[in-house]
């Protein structure tokens, strides 16, 4: 962890000029973003509505790519999923619900 960030706990990134992971809101730092436009992952739908289709239960590794980061704080990413369950094929998810 970054010698900035000691009592902190969420990591979400690292730094560029020192390559320690980083934390949400840390400061002092040039942020990488946790994930890349394109990066393949996975995501956690179970119990999310997205457009009015509510994912149940059973939807914990969903794949997709991320589009782009939506919001820094808390760190959300529009991610374009493999598959389009009732017309939708896109979600903007809390970077906790992201695996690589």
């Amino acid at each position: 962890m970054c010698h900035h960030a000691a009592n902190l706990a969420s990591y979400c990134g690292s730094c560029r000029a020192c390559n320690s992971p980083l934390v949400a809101g840390e400061s002092g730092h040039l942020m990488e973003p946790a994930f890349k436009p394109g990066q393949m992952v996975r995501v956690n739908l179970s119990g999310m509505q997205v457009q009015g289709v509510l994912f149940h239960a059973a939807v914990t590794d969903a794949v997709g790519n991320i589009v782009k980061q939506t919001s820094e704080n808390p760190a959300k990413f529009l991610v374009k999923l493999l598959f389009s369950f009732k017309g939708v094929n896109e979600v903007e998810v809390p970077a906790e619900r992201i695996k690589s």
